[in-house]
């Protein structure tokens, strides 16, 4: 049996190379030369004496036991940054780096109000915001790329811990001389599934504003094109149809300087859950509790 034992940085190379599919790119976001990360893969691979990694010009493919590497690779540097956590977390409460993703129907409202204040309350915190959807801010969760995630529930988040912030109420955004508007709110039965506007594909507020209307012709029908609320919410002031906003996008003044204006969406699921996820038994649970609670008073 071979006695030699990967380091973690020729795992990161090849964790890199894995997500990027390109030695340049991979080795940019890895800090290094080109040369250097690609040395550093072969190294690995002629000390375990397996190819990991099929070259050629223009592709880069992994092997089926390659592929098998890297999610254990994913694993290993998982517990090595965990470890690292557990020292830091005997230290001061919510102070050194901390990796959090946010989802993009939250980030634009949300940070600006809550961040000037935690930099104030918790100067020893060094924050990274990843904004990204809904689908990808849990696979950087569980690949150890962030240590938490602000989204909304529900969704698939597989085996994570949750504090909830806020519950977000949603409405419908329409142009303003739309003949139905009605004085307080709009029942699920008066949107025209024709004129549906929602987000593309992983953001999870399109599936939550489904879920709201309980209406299966809507998914069929609806128009999944845009790629952030300001852009549905420009659509719908020219004219092209209806879409759902969040109520903290509302409060935030999406609409300022549009012709569109909102009412509550009347139904017994018209909100989402605003929550803060982390991995399981991470060793910084009290952190993120702590995190939660500014976010909460934010």
């Amino acid at each position: 049996m071979s006695t030699y034992l990967p380091t973690l940085k020729q795992l990161q190379y090849l964790v890199a190379l894995h997500e990027h599919g390109h030695f340049g790119r991979a080795a940019e976001a890895s800090f290094v030369s080109q040369s250097t990360l690609s040395a550093g893969i072969r190294e690995l691979e002629s000390l375990l004496g397996v190819t990991l990694v099929e070259r050629s010009r223009r592709v880069v493919r992994f092997t089926a036991l390659g592929n098998q590497v890297v999610e254990k690779a994913h694993r290993i540097l998982r517990e090595a940054e965990e470890l690292a956590d557990l020292v830091q977390a005997a230290g001061k409460p919510l102070a050194g780096q901390l990796r959090m993703s946010v989802i993009p129907t939250i980030a634009p409202f949300m940070l600006p109000r809550f961040l000037p204040r935690l930099r104030k309350e918790r100067p020893e915190l060094e924050l990274f915001l990843r904004e990204e959807t809904s689908q990808d801010a849990v696979e950087s969760l569980q690949h150890g790329r962030v240590d938490c995630v602000l989204l909304a529930l529900p969704f698939a988040t597989g085996e994570v811990e949750q504090a909830h912030i806020a519950d977000d109420p949603l409405y419908v955004a329409f142009p303003k001389d739309d003949p139905r508007d009605p004085p307080a709110t709009i029942s699920a039965d008066m949107i025209d599934e024709g004129r549906l506007l929602l987000l593309e594909d992983g953001h999870c507020l399109k599936e939550h504003a489904l879920a709201a209307c309980n209406r299966p012709e809507l998914r069929g029908s609806a128009t999944m094109i845009g790629t952030s609320l300001h852009t549905l919410v420009q659509m719908v002031d020219n004219g092209l149809g209806l879409t759902m906003l969040p109520q903290m996008a509302v409060d935030a003044g999406i609409l300022n300087g549009t012709d569109v204006v909102a009412r509550p969406l009347k139904s017994k699921a018209a909100s989402r859950e605003i929550a803060l996820i982390w991995r399981k038994n991470s060793p910084r649970r009290d952190d993120f509790e702590l995190l939660a609670e500014e976010l909460r008073a934010g």
